[in-house]
């Protein structure tokens, strides 16, 4: 697939880095410098703006197969998914940071304005994290949690603590539930794929898949599912502040906003009808101290500054905070965040990085999650017609990885050795990174 993403971005760096490999890649800027990272992938890196038509012209983007605009401009993002579509009817992705520009261009209500040059595909990233959020604060002690076929299956992060019931106890020895697998363990910041013999280690984060019912029941007997959550305090009135106190209003939660900019604290005590907004710096330990935001269920800091939101979560986890989310802007920074002891670190670049990769994946195959930073990926594939059926102990696949999930109608198998492989199978496949071309090659090739 030939891509052409303009913007010399982090986000347009992260894609690049995935996708050369397996596509072609052009980079298009205006005069930001793109810097020596670029120069390490292989891409083709062009000077010039995607509102350009003569730039797009000289650079062949009639033949692109996909258009991503992630620019730091919103602005210049719409305007070159625009110009683009004068060239080619190609599929655009824009990416947008302000709530009123999302809301415009994503709502369809009018179907007698919609033109040939109109955005395939508006990407808000923020809107994405508060989604992620919400999910994670939803399943008390979960470090991430994941819906799968609708919810009927799901996907939790655990942290192992002292006193655990499966502490020092290999996977096969843990009577879990029926329909509950083990299909990736965190240990000392390294991801990997377990196996029966595997010992559960003080620290662990480890990944369950299984049905609803079933790791509902693991919840109530292994962790302290019962410790629902009743009240949330958030750092930073942002957008991610805003939006996931209005989804904790709808639940019931109560709900506690640190802002420090008078003018929006005005607009959130206007919006929100049962938050308790507070003026006031995140990191003043006074003020953290004097409202008792420490003893809140869940503590998030989501300002879109990472040396503040590592500060603000350090002071909360020294004042006792049970549980802290942590939003992080620079993916790198994404382990230095969990190395000091921040319990959930989540990304806007991460949770839009997934959405991009739906795009160029070959037929009949999805990245529904990225995990631990995204050192790790849950695929969504359906098996061609010409799959032969197959035993699951029998299935030898190229390279490490756990089928988590099958799909076959209505019905949703949490697989064992005996589980028959069917063509039209819709399968959740839990796997490395480095190991996701592999898995999709040996059932696509």
């Amino acid at each position: 697939m030939d891509i052409l993403v303009y913007g010399a971005t982090e986000f347009s760096y992260l894609v690049a880095s995935r996708l050369h490999h397996q596509h072609n890649i052009t980079i298009l800027h205006d005069n930001d410098e793109p810097g020596e990272k670029f120069s390490n992938l292989d891409v083709s890196i062009v000077e010039g703006s995607g509102g350009d038509i003569s730039v797009l012209e000289r650079i062949e983007a009639q033949k692109i197969d996909l258009f991503i605009a992630c620019s730091a401009i919103d602005e210049a993002n719409i305007v070159a998914c625009w110009t683009i579509k004068k060239i080619t009817d190609t599929e655009t992705i824009c990416f947008i940071g302000k709530a009123a520009l999302y809301a415009n261009f994503s709502m369809m209500t009018d179907n007698r304005y919609l033109t040939r040059y109109d955005i395939d595909s508006i990407i808000w990233p923020e809107q994405l994290l508060t989604q992620d959020i919400f999910r994670i604060i939803s399943v008390p002690e979960a470090l991430d949690v994941e819906y799968l076929a609708g919810g009927k299956a799901k996907l939790f992060e655990y942290r192992i603590k002292e006193g655990s019931a499966i502490l020092n106890t290999s996977i096969s020895k843990c009577n879990f539930p029926n329909n509950v697998l083990i299909p990736g363990i965190t240990r000392d910041g390294k991801l990997f794929i377990p196996n029966g013999s595997t010992i559960i280690e003080l620290h662990d984060k480890v990944f369950f898949i299984g049905t609803g019912m079933a790791l509902d029941t693991l919840a109530a007997d292994f962790f302290e599912h019962d410790l629902k959550v009743k009240n949330v305090s958030i750092i930073g009135g942002g957008s991610v502040g805003f939006m996931l106190a209005e989804k904790l209003e709808q639940t019931g939660i109560r709900v506690k906003i640190i802002e420090q900019q008078q003018k929006r604290c005005e607009f959130l005590a206007d919006s929100l009808k049962k938050t308790l907004v507070l003026q006031g710096n995140g990191t003043d330990l006074e003020l953290l101290e004097s409202e008792a935001i420490a003893a809140a269920d869940v503590c998030v800091c989501t300002t879109d500054n990472d040396e503040k939101n590592l500060l603000c979560s350090l002071l909360i986890k020294q004042l006792g905070s049970k549980r802290i989310v942590t939003r992080v802007g620079n993916i790198q920074n994404y382990e230095l965040f969990e190395h000091v002891g921040i319990d959930v670190v989540v990304s806007p670049k991460a949770s839009a990085l997934t959405e991009v990769l739906n795009r160029v994946q070959i037929q009949n195959v999805d990245v529904i999650a990225l995990i631990e930073g995204g050192k790790g990926e849950v695929l969504r594939l359906t098996l061609p017609d010409t799959f032969e059926e197959i035993r699951m102990r029998d299935l030898k696949l190229p390279v490490n990885a756990i089928v988590g999930v099958v799909i076959r109608g209505h019905k949703v198998i949490i697989p064992h050795g005996d589980t028959r492989l069917l063509p039209g199978d819709r399968l959740k496949i839990f796997t490395m990174i480095e190991d996701s071309d592999p898995i999709k090659n040996f059932f696509f090739s």
